[in-house]
């Protein structure tokens, strides 16, 4: 690891919010890669547990920034922001590394020195046991945004990309309190190719209660993030009409279920947005 007044090649950002209980091993893994020239990043999101405490006990081997709790995007933008390599890298702070993961996706920017981004395949353990994902769950490489567009195929743990290229993207949509991955990765793949290391590098842990992805009512963020990219300007043809598609369907299912709770009134907010992106594909469709 590069000590904390030198440049390393790899920024390593670890946001982390109450998650004393569980962030040490994710530093560890850290902490325990074979590839040396990186720097990493804790960022505080104002936990109230004992967190800092944790933090401490590493010292000189890590940088920790605390902010106010502004939730995950922030602190990750805020990671990157003070970040000093050339690359960075994330790992969600309930997550793992194994030990050759930089060391084989740096090499991986080395051998293809075009690359902007790019990410891992991952072993998914919830509640203490591997599980199989699901083929629909099986990442794509290269043109990652069709099928990215159903469900989010990137995880934030896997990825690495060159800081300068976060930066252009407009990095985290620090508005979204879950779901910002799903948008930041649709707002990379309809422009630039997203390879696949085909290596399982990264230990996904899930079934915890305080995971973002467990949140209720996730299809809004999405909503509004498909909604927007449709205004983006930065959509083909192609890519715009099944952005329409997918974005009338998780209308109608979020919209379904509103009914059912008896919220009529955001049920019928939520579907004026299908009528506008009906509206925009057959008014506003690039190329037309």
């Amino acid at each position: 690891m590069k000590k904390l007044d030198q440049k390393p090649v790899v920024s390593v950002i670890i946001p982390t919010y109450n998650r004393a209980w569980i962030v040490k091993e994710a530093i560890r893994s850290v902490l325990a890669q074979t590839f040396p020239d990186y720097e990493l990043i804790v960022v505080d999101d104002g936990s109230t547990d004992n967190t800092q405490a944790i933090l401490s006990e590493f010292q000189d081997e890590i940088t920790v920034i605390r902010q106010n709790n502004a939730g995950v995007s922030a602190a990750r933008n805020h990671g990157v922001d003070a970040a000093k390599g050339e690359l960075i890298a994330f790992l969600d702070s309930d997550d793992l590394w194994l030990p050759n993961k930089l060391e084989i996706q740096v090499g991986f920017f080395s051998s293809n020195p075009d690359t902007l981004v790019s990410q891992t395949d991952e072993i998914w353990i919830r509640n203490g046991i591997r599980i199989h994902p699901k083929t629909y769950h099986k990442k794509p490489s290269g043109d990652i945004f069709l099928p990215s567009l159903f469900l989010c195929l990137v995880s934030p743990s896997a990825v690495m990309m060159k800081k300068d290229f976060f930066g252009l993207m407009g990095g985290f949509d620090e508005s979204l309190p879950a779901c910002e991955d799903y948008d930041l990765w649709l707002r990379i793949g309809c422009r630039y190719p997203v390879p696949l290391i085909p290596h399982p590098l990264v230990i996904k842990r899930g079934g915890h209660e305080d995971q973002l992805s467990r949140s209720p009512g996730l299809d809004r963020y999405r909503i509004f993030s498909l909604h927007r990219l449709l205004e983006s300007g930065n959509l083909s043809p192609v890519q715009f009409r099944k952005t329409v598609d997918v974005l009338n369907q998780k209308i109608e299912i979020y919209a379904n279920g509103c009914m059912k709770r008896g919220k009529a009134e955001e049920a019928a907010h939520i579907r004026s947005l299908a009528k506008k992106g009906a509206l925009a594909k057959t008014v506003t469709e690039p190329g037309k």
